[in-house]
C-alpha cells in the first residue's frame, strides 16, 4: 500500500470515529470534510471507494443500529428513542427504521426479546449491512 494510500485511509478513518462518536449529532459533510482534510465532493467518493457505502447511508444505518439496541434493551418511549439517535422526526425515523430494518420501530420491539450476551456479540449479530441499506433504496443526500 502506498503512503498515500494510507494516509488517505487514515482521514477517512478520523472521519468516520468523529461519525460513530457524533451519531445523534447533527454532521453535515462539510464539517466531515474538514476534518478528513479534504473538499467535500473529494470527501463522499473516496469515503465510498473505502468503505463501501456513502457517508449519508454510514451515519443512517449507525443510528438505526442504535436504535434497535435502545428498543431492545430499554423502555423509552420510540419517540424518545428517535431524537436520542440523532433524528430529526418520527416520520423519518420509523421511515428509515422500516427501510432498513423491514418492519417499524414498534414492531422490532415486539418481536425482539433482550438479550442476554455481551453488548459486543449483539451488535455483530445484529449490525445492519450495507447491503441491506443498499436493497432499502434509500438515496444519498446530505448526512444528517
Amino acid at each position: 500500500m502506498s503512503r498515500a494510500t494510507e494516509e488517505s485511509n487514515r482521514r477517512m478513518l478520523r472521519a468516520r470515529d468523529a461519525m460513530d462518536r457524533s451519531y445523534a449529532e447533527p454532521l453535515d459533510v462539510a464539517e466531515l470534510a474538514r476534518i478528513a482534510h479534504v473538499s467535500p465532493a473529494h470527501f463522499i467518493r473516496t469515503f465510498r471507494a473505502t468503505f463501501g457505502e456513502t457517508p449519508h447511508r454510514y451515519l443512517q444505518r449507525r443510528r438505526v443500529e442504535r436504535a434497535m439496541f435502545l428498543l431492545r434493551e430499554t423502555d423509552a418511549p420510540v419517540t424518545e428513542i428517535c431524537f436520542a439517535v440523532g433524528f430529526g422526526s418520527h416520520g423519518t425515523f420509523s421511515r428509515t427504521f422500516r427501510d432498513i430494518v423491514g418492519q417499524s420501530p414498534s414492531e422490532y420491539r415486539a418481536q425482539s426479546p433482550r438479550l442476554g450476551a455481551p453488548s459486543c456479540f449483539v451488535r455483530a449479530w445484529t449490525r445492519v449491512s450495507s447491503e441491506q441499506f443498499r436493497r432499502s433504496g434509500r438515496t444519498p443526500g446530505s448526512v444528517g
